[in-house]
């Protein structure tokens, strides 16, 4: 498979009217796990994991060679496209997308950190010109922080910015918006109606809508961010727990290396 037809896929994926969920991924290891699952069509990485998984805290903190090299360690573990967590783009979105495609990346996330929209909407662009350099139609999720830094706004204030800025990623070439955050159905159903159908994207969290509801009311794709490590993390405490107090191996546990 080449980038060109991964990122085709990709966009299939999102545009389809069956949800896309991807369970996201932080090592090679754990991106064979989950992509040798039936149902798997995708991977996504989440930063705060591989970050986490080299001992560094969330936010650019993990020089951006390390992170890509793991990141090129996942495209190298599975046969289907990968979409990268690349932050806020380490301070130059465009040359940050054309490194990641370089290794094998046919999508990602970029946040916006609530910064002035005009300069978000230019790194959006950024990444679209830079994907077109190199030959594919990149799935830029375009992140917009509206929620998850929305501070002291009501909600409803964090709602109406979320519209306006997806509204302009999408204007400016990016195929998906990202509204991470706990969002009520209203919520959604506002962000469907503003975008079109199959252009918002979520993540899954506690207390998050049903799949199924999510895919009637026409979200793209769920993703789970580093939930899936604190998942896994939260099965090794549970096994140490158990040691701890005379037990073992928990049944059912699978050989997947």
């Amino acid at each position: 498979m080449t980038v060109q037809t991964d990122a085709a896929r990709l966009l299939s994926l999102h545009e389809a009217s069956e949800l896309l969920t991807v369970v996201n991924v932080w090592d090679a290891v754990s991106a064979t796990a989950v992509a040798a699952e039936p149902g798997t069509t995708a991977l996504a990485t989440a930063s705060h994991s591989i970050a986490a998984t080299f001992g560094y805290a969330d936010g650019e903190n993990i020089p951006l060679d390390l992170h890509l090299q793991m990141i090129a360690r996942i495209v190298e573990a599975s046969s289907v496209p990968v979409s990268a967590d690349l932050e806020a783009g380490y301070g130059d979105i465009g040359e940050t997308v054309r490194r990641a495609i370089g290794v094998g990346v046919v999508g990602a996330n970029i946040e916006d950190q609530l910064k002035p929209l005009d300069e978000a909407v230019r790194g959006v662009e950024a990444a679209m010109r830079a994907a077109e350099a190199e030959g594919i139609r990149f799935v830029l999720n375009a992140r917009t922080d509206a929620f998850v830094r929305g501070g002291d706004r009501s909600p409803e204030e964090n709602l109406a910015d979320a519209v306006t800025r997806g509204r302009a990623y999408l204007d400016a070439g990016a195929p998906v918006v990202f509204v991470p955050g706990l969002l009520d159905e209203a919520q959604v159903t506002t962000l469907v109606d503003a975008f079109g159908p199959q252009r918002l994207t979520m993540i899954g969290v506690p207390g998050s809508l049903p799949l199924a509801r999510l895919q009637e009311l026409g979200v793209a794709r769920v993703s789970y961010g580093p939930w899936s490590q604190r998942v896994a993390l939260t099965a090794l405490q549970d096994l140490v727990r158990d040691v701890h107090a005379g037990g073992g191996l928990p049944e059912g546990t699978r050989v997947l290396n």
